[in-house]
């Protein structure tokens, strides 16, 4: 699913117009992102929790010429689903 047929979707479960559906996508992703920027933590019950993860700096390979790099340390964006969202994804066939 991508962003357009998200918001086709929140416009027919929820009785907006896709311009509304659209603003509503839109508001909601770009709090999350705020939050997250400002490092806090969003916790969506059933759903899951984002966070911000720390990642030290650490040595490594250029995969094309072999030579040693340091890929630098940095914060990075996580995920963890939550035990209804496993549980929904859990129960798919595929």
């Amino acid at each position: 699913m991508n962003k357009t047929e998200l918001v086709a979707a929140v416009a027919a479960k929820a009785g907006l117009t896709k311009e509304q559906a659209a603003n509503a996508v839109n508001a909601v992703f770009g709090s999350m992102s705020e939050a997250l920027t400002k490092g806090d933590k969003i916790q969506l019950v059933g759903f899951g929790t984002f966070a911000v993860k720390y990642r030290k700096e650490k040595q490594s390979k250029n995969p094309q010429t072999g030579e040693k790099i340091t890929v630098p340390a940095t914060y990075r964006p996580s995920f963890t689903a939550g035990k209804t969202l496993k549980e929904a994804v859990a129960a798919y066939k595929g």
